[in-house]
């Protein structure tokens, strides 16, 4: 029988950093080496023919941005605005991708290991918070995004909660608003 050894177990107090979450829908791009281009929602790869509320249409008519901008590799966010989930109050028609690694394209960016710039038709979702991992920070910041509203959609007051991405774990974890009243939640 081939051995198979105990995984390595992260420590809890080590850097996250907390984001908005924004209640839209899952949307990647995949850009080959080739030059490949994929478009996917969750949990398939869509075109614009076989769509998730336009993002595939949309990544189509930014492919060579995307493309010379993001780079090789795939790249996670989250579409979101006017006719998706909450809307945000986003005028009729107004869309936004938000992407998800902020090292790689927000505040916590890692400029020497990523030089490129994130192209102009993409957002990254909020930073709010970084630091060592503290339960009182996570309801805080909740707390905060509750009473203030959206980072991501200034003077929106239904923001949907936070993404607390563990480093050490490579983890994310979500608390949303409405569902963790007393305790409970996601």
């Amino acid at each position: 029988m081939e051995f198979t050894g105990f995984p390595k177990i992260a420590r809890l107090s080590r850097e996250v950093v907390i984001t908005e979450k924004i209640d839209g829908t899952n949307a990647q791009i995949f850009i080959g080496e080739n030059g490949e281009f994929l478009v996917g929602s969750r949990k398939q790869w869509i075109t614009p023919e076989n769509d998730n509320y336009g993002f595939a249409r949309w990544a189509y008519e930014h492919k060579d941005e995307l493309i010379s901008g993001l780079g090789i590799g795939r790249h996670f966010g989250e579409w979101w605005g006017s006719g998706i989930q909450r809307g945000y109050g986003l005028p009729k028609g107004e869309k936004r991708f938000s992407l998800f690694n902020t090292n790689r394209w927000g505040i916590t960016r890692d400029v020497e290991k990523y030089p490129l710039d994130r192209p102009e038709c993409c957002e990254v979702v909020p930073v709010l918070s970084m630091g060592l991992f503290d339960t009182e920070e996570v309801f805080y910041q909740l707390k905060i995004l509750e009473q203030s509203g959206s980072v991501a959609a200034p003077s929106f007051m239904n923001p949907e909660g936070i993404v607390i991405f563990h480093t050490a774990a490579n983890m994310m974890f979500k608390k949303t608003i409405k569902n963790d009243e007393k305790g409970k939640g996601e």
